[in-house]
């Protein structure tokens, strides 16, 4: 498995859970996403953008960087262009890290619906602000190992068929979702939770510890 780690615009706390996430992973900046390397320590290998909002003084180490550059009329954010470049490197697991927050609400929807036709093309992929993760649910059962007490919610992208969620304080068996239901916002973890789904579009939404 080729995993790349993509430093995006959005809010970033780093904890010792994210550290293990991308430990080992390569590393791709998306503009001004290139500023979360200075918090993990960590060099990327290439960083792409229009650098409309690329920070003006780097250390020498970021600076050189080797750059993609777009024009700022261009019809792919920067998070895709991150997203296009790590697969062209072969990349089967991506770390959407950064994905969610920041200033643009329109940018971290689209990471989550990439994330989501990305995960239905075979990719593996996580969105993650170090606070928040998310992870695409497909047609099927999924566990999860987060720990009791830990908030989550089911974001649906569709009307949702078949929906099971073991493991919560307040599970669902085989139920129906209209789209743009409440009804899978703010569970808790208790005990393995363990998500199954018939047929929709969904992603599952956590917060978990951050030891």
């Amino acid at each position: 498995m080729s995993r790349f780690t993509l430093l995006l615009g959005g809010d970033l706390a780093r904890t010792p859970r994210l550290d293990r996430q991308i430990a080992g992973s390569r590393v791709i900046a998306a503009d001004s996403g290139i500023l979360h390397a200075l918090q993990f320590g960590v060099t990327p290998e290439l960083w792409v953008g229009d650098f409309d909002s690329a920070p003006p003084d780097l250390p020498a180490s970021l600076a050189i960087v080797p750059q993609r550059k777009f024009p700022a009329e261009k019809d792919m954010t920067d998070g895709e262009l991150a997203v296009t470049a790590a697969l062209e490197q072969g990349a089967t697991s991506l770390v959407l890290a950064g994905a969610f927050g920041g200033a643009r609400a329109d940018h971290a929807f689209l990471h989550m619906a990439l994330a989501l036709r990305l995960a239905e093309a075979g990719t593996t992929v996580l969105l993650t602000s170090g606070a928040q993760e998310g992870v695409p649910l497909l047609p099927g059962r999924a566990a999860f190992d987060y720990e009791d007490g830990t908030l989550f919610s089911v974001l649906a992208f569709s009307g949702l068929s078949g929906l099971t969620v073991q493991g919560a304080k307040w599970p669902l068996a085989n139920v129906e979702v209209p789209f743009g239901s409440s009804l899978t916002l703010s569970n808790e973890v208790r005990g393995r939770l363990e998500i199954g789904l018939g047929h929709g579009r969904a992603l599952l939404l956590a917060h978990p510890s951050r030891a």
